[in-house]
C-alpha cells in the first residue's frame, strides 16, 4: 500500500487543482477555494484513520478535531445558539472527536475494513455536505465533492500499490482489491454502514430540496448538474 507522505502528497497536489477549479470555472472567493482545497487534502488522508500506525492517526484526528467545529459554526448559529453556547458545543465537539472518537476507532476498526470502502467515501463527502451549513447548495457540494475526490486518490493509490509491475507478468499481493470495496468481512459492521449512509442520504435529500424558481444562481446550477455546470460561464 502507499504511504503516508504518499497519500499527504497526491491528495495534496490534487487538492489544489481543485482549489484552482473552483476559482477559474465558478468564480469562487479565496475562502472557498482554499477549503476545498483543504478538505480535498484531508480526504486523501481519511481512510487511514483506521490503521495501526500511532503517529499519522493522532495527527490526523487532531486535524479532524480541529476542522469539523469549523464546519459545524453556521449550523449551530443557524439553529439560534448564542456565541457562547456555540463557543462550548464546538469545544466539546473537539474533545469528543480527538479523544472519544480516536478511542472508538482503535478498538472497533480494523485496518482496510469497511472504513476502507466507496460506502465510506461517500459517508465522508455526505458528512461534510451536511456539517457545513450554507443557502448555497454548489458551495456545499463543491466541499463535499472535494472530499470524495480526496478520499477515493487515497484508494486509487492503494490499488496500485497492490499491485507488482516488476517482471514478465503483473501480481497482485494480499491486499489487492481490498481498497475498492463495498462491503466488509463482517456483516454486521457492513449493515451499520450502509444504515449510516441510507440516513445521511435522506437527510442530504431533504436539504436539497429547493424549488427550481426560488433558487439562487448557484443552487440554479446544483440543481442542472450536469447539464450546466461545467459549462457555466466566467464572470468578464
Amino acid at each position: 500500500m502507499a504511504s503516508y507522505l504518499g497519500h499527504l502528497s497526491t491528495s495534496s497536489v490534487l487538492g489544489s487543482a481543485y482549489g484552482i477549479l473552483g476559482a477559474w470555472q465558478w468564480d469562487m472567493d479565496w475562502g472557498p477555494v482554499f477549503l476545498g482545497a483543504g478538505l480535498t487534502t484531508l480526504g486523501g488522508l481519511l481512510p487511514d484513520l483506521d490503521s495501526d500506525s500511532g503517529v499519522p492517526v493522532r495527527e490526523l484526528f487532531g486535524v479532524a478535531a480541529g476542522i469539523v467545529p469549523c464546519l459545524l459554526f453556521n449550523r449551530l448559529a443557524a439553529l439560534g445558539f448564542s456565541v457562547e453556547q456555540i463557543l462550548v458545543l464546538l469545544s466539546g465537539t473537539y474533545v469528543v472527536i480527538r479523544f472519544g472518537l480516536s478511542t472508538v476507532f482503535k478498538r472497533f476498526t480494523v485496518h482496510r475494513g469497511i472504513y476502507h470502502s466507496i460506502p465510506a467515501m461517500l459517508i465522508a463527502g455526505l458528512v461534510v455536505f451536511l456539517a457545513y451549513h450554507s443557502t448555497d447548495l454548489f458551495l456545499r457540494g463543491y466541499l463535499a465533492v472535494g472530499t470524495m475526490i480526496g478520499f477515493a486518490s487515497h484508494l486509487v493509490l492503494d490499488e496500485l500499490c497492490s499491485v507488482d509491475f516488476t517482471g514478465a507478468k503483473l501480481q497482485l499481493n494480499k491486499y489487492a482489491g481490498s481498497a475498492f470495496k463495498l462491503f466488509s468481512a463482517s456483516r454486521l459492521v457492513t449493515l451499520a454502514a450502509y444504515a449510516l449512509l441510507s440516513g445521511l442520504g435522506y437527510l442530504t435529500y431533504r436539504e436539497c430540496q429547493v424549488a427550481p424558481g426560488n433558487a439562487g444562481p448557484r443552487e440554479q446550477r446544483v440543481l442542472s448538474i450536469p447539464t450546466t455546470v461545467w459549462t457555466h460561464p466566467r464572470k468578464p
